[in-house]
């Protein structure tokens, strides 16, 4: 049957592949194993009380709106609110110029469908997010990789990345998945100046800006370009386009994110939206709303910082206490995940096998560079939200001896 049907697939999903992360969760289900693979929040932070309050007042109050269909745009008191809270960050927008999805994922799908025709080219990060990448490909897009530092994005490889026509750029400025780094002031900068020299639009994603650690906040993408280069109070003719998520400060089971754009392109992705699902579920945003009013998300994501701070710290101290000194890794200053590089000619595959023996596990640095790039075989991505900070300890203990029996393999360590 697999065959009768192989056959009849378009030609546009011969080149999809499985997430290489969710092909590791099923791995990582077994209960002996610590992993550090998935982008998942830590479940004992989830607002599960405040929840279910929501729940019981959406339905007791609101129950046959909520439970009906809903506009495509979105529910407009959340929309407003997600605009009122932009507006803390500088980003100026109103609801009509925020459209609800149903998770990045779909974002980043209603992107790929608006802009990208076959062929066309993308300037992203290396590494870059592996879901973009995904939804991108779908449509077939070609790739123009520029590498990243601990200042993220190398702008001063740009020029001739621009010159190669990209249809846009996507950039992930704050605490990058999966490098954990994050864009330096003085890069954005000249980031926006060259889109604008080469009128190339900016995808900015965003999902963990408001998860910062340590240091100062840093101008989103779409500020500066509205400031230095439009010098307009509005947001009407903004060159970024800028997505953000409650996945991490809420929780990623509501399934609920946003897009911020002008409106004449809010308009053509709602259009490409009704073709896709009509609209996000409407009990979840009703619920959403009633969880995050009144400035309990506030509150709530000062206690996530708390949280994943003492994490982060954790695996940083653990790294420093048991990796060996040919291993480096990066120090974010917020989000989820840090970024480990092996000396050449680690085989990071190899790795991942040794390191699942030890009962532990990571993501391979391959599965986040488009084109094959040889580069990602000696990097791995680790996820320190999720876990204690007992795990992770044991976790870095029991990867430092998969790590020490490559590089030994390797004779790269004695």
């Amino acid at each position: 049957m697999s065959t009768l049907w192989k056959s009849r697939y378009a030609q546009r999903t011969l080149g999809i592949k499985s997430s290489a992360i969710r092909e590791l969760l099923k791995v990582t289900q077994r209960p002996e194993i610590i992993s550090f693979g998935g982008g998942l929040p830590a479940p004992d932070v989830f607002p599960v009380q405040r929840f279910e309050e929501a729940c019981h007042k959406v339905l007791s109050e609101h129950g046959a709106q909520a439970l009906q269909y809903g506009t495509t745009e979105g529910y407009q008191p959340l929309r407003e609110m997600i605009a009122h809270n932009l507006a803390r960050y500088g980003i100026l927008s109103t609801a009509d110029n925020v459209l609800i999805t149903s998770g990045s994922q779909q974002a980043l799908d209603l992107i790929g469908k608006l802009l990208i025709n076959r062929g066309d080219r993308i300037l992203v990060e290396a590494p870059t997010y592996l879901g973009a990448l995904q939804a991108f490909s779908v449509y077939g897009a070609q790739y123009v990789p520029v590498p990243v530092d601990e200042d993220g994005l190398q702008t001063e490889q740009l020029d001739a990345s621009l010159r190669a026509g990209p249809k846009f750029m996507y950039v992930l400025p704050n605490f990058q998945n999966p490098a954990g780094v994050t864009l330096s002031e003085g890069r954005r900068h000249q980031l926006i100046l060259l889109a604008d020299k080469y009128g190339i639009p900016i995808i900015e994603d965003d999902p963990y800006g408001q998860l910062r650690y340590e240091g100062d906040h840093i101008a989103p993408l779409v500020v500066l370009d509205r400031v230095n280069v439009r010098r307009d109070n509005g947001f009407t003719l903004g060159n970024v386009i800028y997505l953000s998520t409650f996945s991490k400060t809420l929780a990623p089971g509501i399934r609920l994110a946003w897009i911020v754009a002008p409106e004449d392109v809010i308009s053509k992705l709602v259009q490409l939206k009704q073709a896709a699902d009509l609209h996000t579920s409407t009990f979840n945003q009703y619920v959403a709303y009633e969880v995050a009013r009144d400035g309990f998300l506030d509150q709530h994501v000062k206690l996530i910082r708390q949280v994943y701070r003492e994490r982060r710290d954790t695996m940083l101290q653990a790294l420093h206490d048991y990796f060996p000194h040919e291993v480096t890794w990066t120090h974010p200053k917020g989000g989820l995940f840090l970024w480990v590089t092996m000396p050449e000619g680690t085989d990071a595959q190899a790795l991942l096998r040794a390191a699942l023996a030890e009962n532990v596990a990571f993501v391979t640095g391959d599965c986040f560079y488009p084109n094959n790039d040889q580069e990602g075989g000696r990097h791995m991505r680790l996820n320190f939200s999720h876990s204690q900070p007992e795990q992770i300890r044991e976790g870095i203990r029991r990867l430092s001896v998969a790590v020490k029996m490559q590089l030994r393999t390797n004779h790269v360590i004695h």
